[in-house]
């Protein structure tokens, strides 16, 4: 019997797979669905195929967001010090432009989530792209620390837009059933840009410019093509028959609201910490740890996002073949709390096996994309780009407080890789009972609004 049947336009695992099949025979028919709904087309035509224009614009997206914030971690010391920044100046400064940066994406966070629900979410798509890529492009004639500033927080102000808006088109486009699809290939291709940051920051580390020019012409390149791409239908009926578009005292004044999106914030905390802390600071705390041989954090970066790249198409399919991404969720942040402890415990031998646990470590913190169209999938077409887009920011946001954690514990009297320890402990156990209590959303019909008296009201009774 095969793997799977077709019925209409629906793909549906046989009856004949047993969860008693070898692994490999369930990860064969996981490929097979993913492979046979790329192009499939379905009976109704406001929905796309999964590699349709609009996912792959919102994957290219995706792509130089993540490739902008590595790239700036691996050039960060040669660029400040090319501007006449002095050694023992360099972490000071580097945490300022990162903090700058940060606090462009939370404002932009909000300021075009808010403006995908009033005015449209390609409008978002193409305002995000264009400013992003000129600031980068500007980036690499930077003269002073002050300049360097202001053109982080533009281009973290325009990144801000990219991921969110990308998976609320998406996710409003696509067959309910599909979408997860669609936001698996998003979040795949997306996380590779930091692959590519990595070999271009590592290459061109003393010739930095380059890169930033790069990253702000392939910005510009996915201006162009966006011009092919429609707006929501589903966005364009809610456009006209609601109040309350993009609307904040909605979604922080209603309880039910306010908590869905802070458990979505809340999931996302060991992503971050695993990046900003562990990878980040990784050649620090390798030594410490007394790990034999030097640690390169562009290496460190370049493997364990190889391990989320993977670690996202895998919970992607996972998610379609499960039917659930609160499952994923909670076994993934479970997952990583693992690896986290291994980081610190495993008896390495010499670099190579550090960076082999990378992979396994960004492997494990690879449910992005899930958490995506999970976040997507929990709000109303009025308020959804608002929520989608600004949760992403805050859990990059959250990064200071986390950093603040990992400092404060130190000034207990732990050593800094206990600190780290603590910290990553801190996080996935927050993580954990956030993911356990998230509402299931898998197959969700997204044709509603939110109203204040928190009630969900169709479209078709919103006029």
């Amino acid at each position: 019997m095969c793997a799977s049947t077709i019925k209409g336009n629906k793909i549906k695992p046989s009856s004949a797979l047993g969860t008693n099949l070898p692994i490999h025979f369930i990860y064969l028919n996981l490929l097979t669905n993913f492979i046979q709904n790329l192009y499939l087309p379905t009976m109704n035509k406001t929905h796309h195929p999964i590699l349709s224009l609009p996912v792959l614009v919102a994957a290219l997206g995706y792509f130089v967001d993540i490739y902008d914030l590595v790239l700036f971690s691996i050039v960060r010391k040669q660029s400040l010090l090319d501007i006449g920044i002095p050694e023992s100046g360099l972490e000071s400064k580097g945490l300022l432009l990162i903090n700058i940066q940060m606090i462009g994406m939370l404002l932009g966070g909000l300021f075009w989530g808010i403006l995908g629900d009033k005015k449209g979410r390609l409008k978002v798509l193409f305002g995000s792209i264009l400013l992003y890529s000129l600031a980068n492009i500007a980036n690499a004639y930077v003269q002073n620390v002050e300049m360097y500033c202001v053109l982080r927080f533009i281009a973290g102000f325009g990144l801000a837009g990219e991921l969110g808006a990308g998976i609320t088109l998406v996710s409003e486009i696509m067959h309910k059933e599909k979408r997860g699809w669609s936001t698996t290939v998003i979040a795949t291709v997306g996380v590779s840009g930091a692959i590519l940051a990595g070999i271009l920051g590592t290459v061109y580390e003393m010739q930095w410019h380059i890169p930033y020019i790069i990253g702000g012409a392939l910005g510009l390149a996915l201006l162009f093509l966006r011009f092919g791409v429609f707006e929501s239908g589903m966005y364009q009926n809610t456009k006209n028959t609601s109040d309350n578009l993009g609307s904040l005292k909605l979604l922080f004044s209603q309880k039910l609201l306010r908590n869905k999106y802070l458990k979505c914030i809340l999931v996302g905390l060991p992503i971050w910490y695993t990046i900003g802390i562990l990878i980040t600071f990784s050649p620090e705390l390798g030594k410490l740890m007394g790990i034999e041989g030097k640690i390169r954090s562009g290496y460190a970066i370049m493997f364990c996002y190889s391990g989320v790249t993977l670690g996202d198409l895998f919970t992607g399919l996972l998610s379609q073949w499960i039917q659930s991404r609160r499952k994923v969720l909670l076994y993934f942040v479970a997952a990583t709390l693992l690896m986290v402890v291994a980081y610190f415990y495993f008896p390495y031998k010499n670099v190579e096996q550090f960076y082999a646990l990378m992979v396994l470590l960004g492997f494990a913190a690879g449910y992005w994309a899930v958490l995506m169209v999970s976040t997507a999938e929990q709000f109303g077409t009025n308020i959804r780009a608002t929520a989608t887009t600004s949760v992403p920011n805050f859990i990059r946001g959250a990064l200071t407080p986390i950093t603040f954690c990992y400092i404060g514990i130190q000034s207990l009297g732990l050593d800094k890789p206990m600190a780290a320890l603590v910290t990553g402990i801190i996080c996935c156990s927050i993580a954990l009972v956030a993911s356990y209590f998230m509402e299931e959303t898998y197959a969700k019909e997204l044709d509603y609004v939110e109203t204040p008296d928190d009630l969900e009201l169709p479209m078709s009774s919103s006029k």
